[in-house]
C-alpha cells in the first residue's frame, strides 16, 4: 500500500484534528447525540483517507488521455525556418503536428520546451488544449543575427529535470515525449548525450522535418514579413545558406529516449505518428521493483469518497428534516383547562344560555 497525499501529511493531520475538535468540543445549547458525533467522526476520517490517496503499486491499469503528461521539445533554431517542408518553413509542420497531437489527446496535460542555443520551458504542464494550440501557432525562431550555433541535445538537462520532478509529484501519470526538429548540429562540436533517463519516458516519438537536399532560410527577427527579409547567407560563400536534415542525429536522440523516429512530410496524417508510437506501455503500465516507472497504481480513494458522499447526504437529510419541523410544527391536542372551557361552553349552550355569558369555568353567573 502506498500513499499519494494531495498535500503534506502534516497539514492533513492538523486539519483532521481541528475538525474532530469541532465535532467533540462542548457546544452551547443542546448537545449533539453520541450517534451524531460518531457519524461526523467517521466523515472526517473518510475525508482524511481520501486525501492521502491510498493505492497499490504494481497493479495493471488502463491509461486514458487524462492519465498522460505530454512534453513537446521543439527546435526553434534558425534552421527551423528552412523552406523545404513543401513550400513552407519546417516550423509550419511542427506547429501543425503539435496542434494535431494535442487535439487527439484532449484531457492530457501538455508542456512546451523550446531550444536554440539554450532551452526554455515555454509552457508548464497545462490541460488547456486551446492554450497549447495557441502557443504552437505563435512559436518564433531565434533571431538569426544573434545565432551563434546550437546543439541538438541542449534541451536534454531541462527535459530530464522536468520529467524527474513530474514523476515524483505525479507518478501515477504516464509521460510522453515528442521531440520535433531537423537534427542539424551547428555548434561546431559533436553533441553531448541527451542525458535523459529513458525510464522516465513511457512513449512518444522523435519527429524530423526537412529534406536531404536542404532548404534556404530567410533572416529572422527583422521587421516586416518573411518575404521582406533577405536570405540568410553562408559567410564562407556569400550565397544563400542551406540547412539539411540530419536523420542520423535524430535517430540517435530517439534511441536515447527509447522512442521511434519518424520523418514528417507535408500532408502526412497525424495518425501515422500515433500508429507508430508504442502505446503498449501506456495501455498497461507496470511498476518495477525499484519503484514506479510511470506511476500507474490501483487507487482506492474513491471508496472513501463514496463513504463521504453517503454521510454528507445523511447530514443534509437530517438538516432538511429539522428545517421542515421548524416551518411545519405539529399541533398539540391542547391542555386540560382548554378542554374544560370548551366543555363548559357546550353545556351552557345546551341549557339555553348564550355561550358568551358562560364563565370561564363553564358556569352561569348568578
Amino acid at each position: 500500500m502506498t500513499l499519494l497525499p494531495v498535500m503534506s501529511v502534516g497539514a492533513l493531520v492538523l486539519a483532521a484534528v481541528v475538525a474532530l475538535g469541532l465535532v467533540w468540543w462542548p457546544q452551547p445549547g443542546a448537545q449533539p447525540g453520541l450517534a451524531t458525533r460518531a457519524r461526523r467522526t467517521v466523515l472526517v476520517a473518510a475525508i482524511l483517507v481520501a486525501s492521502v490517496r491510498p493505492g497499490l503499486p504494481g497493479a495493471e491499469v488502463r491509461a486514458s488521455a487524462t492519465d498522460l503528461n505530454v512534453f513537446f521539445v521543439i527546435d526553434t533554431t534558425t534552421s527551423s525556418m528552412a523552406e523545404d517542408f513543401g513550400s513552407d518553413p519546417r516550423m509550419a509542420g511542427m506547429r501543425a503536428d503539435i496542434t494535431a497531437l494535442s487535439g487527439r489527446m484532449a484531457g492530457a496535460r501538455f508542456a512546451l520546451i523550446t531550444f536554440d542555443h539554450t532551452a526554455v520551458l515555454r509552457m508548464p504542464l497545462t490541460s488547456d488544449g486551446a492554450a497549447v494550440a495557441s502557443a504552437a501557432e505563435t512559436l518564433l525562431p531565434e533571431t538569426s543575427a544573434w545565432s551563434r550555433g546550437s546543439s541538438v541535445t541542449v534541451a536534454g538537462p531541462l527535459l530530464g529535470k522536468t520529467l524527474a520532478r513530474v514523476a515524483q509529484t505525479h507518478p501515477e501519470r504516464a509521460r510522453l515525449v515528442f521531440y520535433l526538429g531537423d537534427g542539424e548540429q551547428t555548434s561546431g562540436k559533436a553533441p553531448d548525450a541527451l542525458g535523459v533517463d529513458p525510464a522516465l519516458v513511457n512513449g512518444g516519438a522523435v519527429l524530423g522535418y526537412g529534406t536531404s537536399t536542404g532548404g534556404q532560410m530567410h533572416e529572422t527577427g527583422v521587421p516586416g514579413s518573411r518575404a521582406d527579409a533577405g536570405w540568410l547567407l553562408d559567410p564562407n560563400t556569400g550565397k544563400p545558406a542551406l540547412s539539411v536534415i540530419d536523420e542520423t542525429q535524430l535517430g540517435s536522440i530517439a534511441a536515447q529516449l527509447g522512442v521511434p523516429y519518424l520523418h514528417r512530410s507535408p500532408g502526412d496524417s497525424i495518425d501515422a505518428v500515433l500508429d507508430q508510437v508504442d502505446l503498449s506501455g501506456l495501455d498497461r503500465v507496470s511498476v518495477g521493483e525499484d519503484g514506479p516507472l510511470s506511476g500507474s497504481r490501483e487507487e482506492f480513494y474513491w471508496i472513501a469518497l463514496l463513504v463521504v458522499a453517503g454521510l454528507v447526504a445523511w447530514e443534509v437529510g437530517v438538516a432538511l428534516s429539522r428545517l421542515w419541523g421548524l416551518r411545519h410544527p405539529r399541533r398539540s391536542r391542547g391542555s386540560v383547562a382548554d378542554r374544560d372551557v370548551d366543555r363548559g361552553r357546550g353545556e351552557a349552550a345546551e341549557g339555553g344560555i348564550p355561550a358568551g355569558r358562560a364563565g370561564l369555568d363553564g358556569r352561569v353567573p348568578s
